[in-house]
Order: structure tokens, then sequence, then C-alpha cells
């Protein structure tokens, strides 16, 4: 497993919804390779509207095949120049009292 977080910023002129429903689709395919169970366990995004982003969990294997399929369907889609990935760091873990849980 790695350790990766990828943050896709999406250009305005790309419909936020849209973009989402690319990542869908994504999830869709991945589920042909690892099965739905699976692909509802390991795999996890967040839309970030107000941003006009879209963050993908990449530290599972499933994860990893999803920013895999997802960016390529972005690519055909929208095109190059109509989005940035990066890696991003993934969110601190959740605290109890001040101690990480």
């Amino acid at each position: 497993m790695t350790p990766d977080v990828y943050r896709f910023e999406l250009e305005r002129s790309v419909p936020i919804d849209e973009a989402e429903m690319s990542l869908h689709l994504a999830l869709f395919a991945v589920e042909g390779l690892f099965g739905q169970a699976r692909v509802r366990l390991e795999a996890g995004y967040h839309v970030d509207e107000p941003r006009s982003a879209i963050v993908v969990d990449a530290t599972t294997e499933v994860g990893a095949a999803v920013v895999r399929v997802f960016t390529s369907l972005l690519l055909h889609e929208f095109g190059g120049d109509s989005f940035h990935v990066r890696r991003a760091e993934p969110a601190p873990p959740a605290t109890v009292e001040g101690k990480a849980a």
C-alpha cells in the first residue's frame, strides 16, 4: 500500500457534478477488477464543491486503481488542461482528549 491521497483541482469550466459522475464511473470500472464489496470497503473520496476539487484516497490497491481510471476519464472527457492533480496530505487521525486514536 502507498500512503497517497490525490487532490484533483478542476478548472471552473468543468462542472463538478459531471466530474463526480466520472469518478462514479471509475469506481464502477474498478469493481470489475476487485468486486463491489472490496471497492465499497477500500475506496474513499471527498468532493469539495466550493473549491471545485475532488480528493481521492489511494492508500489501498483499490484506491490507487480508482485514481488511475479517474485520471484517464478526466483526460478523455475534459482534456488535459481542465484539471490539475497533486499528492495531498491525508487527514490526520481522529483524536480523543488530545491523543491520537
